[in-house]
């Protein structure tokens, strides 16, 4: 299969990568001049958990969108608020028969699509304010997928693959087409687990309610995905966020098969992992504010749904985002002794 991945971030990184393996023609589209570079270079190496490494190797590497030609399936890997922006372009890359898929965190603008029901073809002006996705991505080609792997870029060309390796995939009126089941092979074959699922939306606020509330909070404190999960009050607000977002689902016909506890407890799991939006946060990127919280507070208004702690921690998290463009400013993390190094200086001058 051709397949051109938008974006070799941890994500997009590892799917490429492994889809190369699995023996399809992969081009990757990386603006960061020395990402890009090394992959093209030395390969895209992958590091395990376990510290065992996989190297990709004869990766094409483009760095604009025109360069990459027509594809089978297109994967769109870049973070939400930047797919308006490149939307005009990817359809470049469109044949009759290509495929999208789409592999944002939080709600994609794509929801209200083929969807029964008062608000069905209804666009997510918190995604698509202008309506560009509506206009340049049809439709049909989308298909939805649900990431659940975590990882990160720890040096030009190398990702650091923290957990995971699951991607359900499904079609947005819930049909088991032979493309989805395709796609899910072409996954499987990759070394990936790929469920497709007869409810995608479903398997979207499943991860949402992590990302909804974790990705915010770490941003604004800094604390990992355990660490929030373990602190009693970051605890409570995040239960609280979850609730309000479970709420607005219930009134769009969605049923979660986990609990509240058993989700944060999944988190806590994963160990002291920073959450994207952190990541973002430390490397004085914009934040993926309304894919994943934004969007919820719409669907809230919506549905007359009261949204208190998600509204409050939504307003932090739109002010700290600005604080950061406005200024071109990021908050990287504090050296270990740092802090206590400081109060012994406090207390030495006192």
């Amino acid at each position: 299969m051709k397949i051109c991945v938008i974006g070799a971030g941890a994500i997009g990184g590892m799917l490429g990568a492994k889809l190369t393996l699995g023996g399809n023609d992969v081009t990757f589209v990386e603006k960061n001049a020395a990402h890009a570079k090394a992959i093209a270079a030395d390969g895209l190496k992958i590091v395990a958990h376990d510290g065992s490494e996989t190297v990709a190797r004869g990766l094409t590497v483009v760095d604009e969108i025109a360069k990459a030609g027509k594809q089978d399936l297109v994967i769109v890997a870049v973070k939400a608020h930047q797919i308006p922006g490149i939307s005009g372009e990817l359809r470049g890359l469109f044949g009759p028969e290509t495929t999208v898929m789409t592999v944002q965190n939080g709600i994609p603008f794509w929801y209200f699509y083929k969807l029964d029901g008062p608000y069905e073809n209804r666009r997510i002006e918190a995604v698509d304010p202008t309506g560009e996705l509506e206009k340049n991505i049809e439709r049909d080609r989308i298909v939805g997928c649900v990431v659940y792997p975590a990882g990160e870029v720890i040096a030009p060309g190398v990702i650091k693959h923290v957990e995971g390796d699951r991607y359900s995939v499904g079609e947005l009126d819930g049909s088991q087409s032979e493309r989805v089941k395709k796609l899910s092979e072409t996954l499987v074959a990759a070394g990936f687990k790929s469920f497709v699922l007869e409810d995608i939306r479903s398997e979207i606020w499943l991860k949402l309610w992590g990302n909804l509330s974790f990705n915010p909070i770490s941003a604004l404190t800094h604390g990992t995905l355990a660490g929030m999960a373990r602190y009693e009050p970051a605890k409570e607000l995040v239960a609280n966020m979850m609730r309000e977002a479970q709420e607005i689902a219930g009134k769009l016909g969605i049923t979660f098969r986990h609990t509240i506890e058993k989700r944060i407890a999944g988190a806590e799991s994963v160990g002291e992992h920073k959450t994207s939006m952190l990541q973002d946060v430390e490397a004085g990127r914009a934040l993926e504010v309304e894919a994943l919280v934004g969007a919820v507070v719409e669907l809230g208004r919506l549905t007359e749904t009261p949204t208190p702690h998600i509204n409050a921690v939504y307003a932090c998290t739109k002010l700290l985002d600005k604080v950061m463009t406005d200024g071109n400013v990021a908050f990287p993390p504090v050296p270990k002794g740092g802090a206590a190094a400081e109060r012994e200086l406090a207390a030495a001058r006192s």
